[in-house]
């Protein structure tokens, strides 16, 4: 039994994707000297719509990736993907002095984005995205900023909802706005 949890557990794990954004030295000053203790940043996502970040902090290095690690797991949020590849429509997100633009893109275009964003975009499965950061360029305030917008990021089926309509009435709708600002 005790062995069948380790092997389910050992799947959900090998399921991730991480990737380790940024490390970073701190000391602590004592009467002997300094110690050096290590912080990291980690993005975990399961590349289908799924995506979290964590930060450790440790006396060693693998250690502090292994607790980022472990926390970015715990607060994974789950992205609506229009066709698996992309964001449904164009969002902003801030966190402190950092700002993001994220913007759908076309088939083809690939992941335009700096590197802390890139990183998120790439264990999230996103495949085509724009991607501008605006203001602080500290990669923990550039993650943050991301996952802000990505939180606020809304599929049909969640708009359809919280207005009580049916999918296929609201892109009927949207179908008709367009054509308007096309005559016109």
């Amino acid at each position: 039994m005790a062995r069948e949890r380790e092997r389910d557990r050992e799947d959900r794990d090998n399921e991730f994707v991480d990737k380790l954004v940024h490390i970073n030295r701190v000391a602590k000053v004592v009467k002997g000297g300094r110690r050096f203790g290590f912080a990291a940043l980690v993005v975990v996502g399961d590349q289908k719509g799924r995506v979290g970040y964590g930060h450790g902090k440790a006396r060693e290095v693998p250690e502090a990736i292994r607790k980022a690690t472990e926390a970015a797991k715990r607060g994974m949020i789950r992205v609506p993907l229009r066709e698996g590849r992309t964001l449904h429509h164009d969002v902003n997100g801030r966190h402190g002095a950092g700002r993001v633009i994220l913007r759908a893109a076309p088939a083809g275009t690939g992941i335009i984005a700096g590197g802390p964003m890139r990183a998120v975009f790439e264990t999230l499965g996103v495949h085509d995205v724009v991607a501008k950061s605006q203001g602080s360029s500290n990669p923990y305030n550039m993650v943050r900023a991301t996952f802000d917008a990505l939180i606020h990021e809304d599929s049909p089926r969640q708009v359809a909802a919280r207005r009580n309509l049916k999918v296929s009435t609201l892109q009927s709708r949207r179908q008709g706005v367009d054509a308007d600002a096309v005559e016109v």
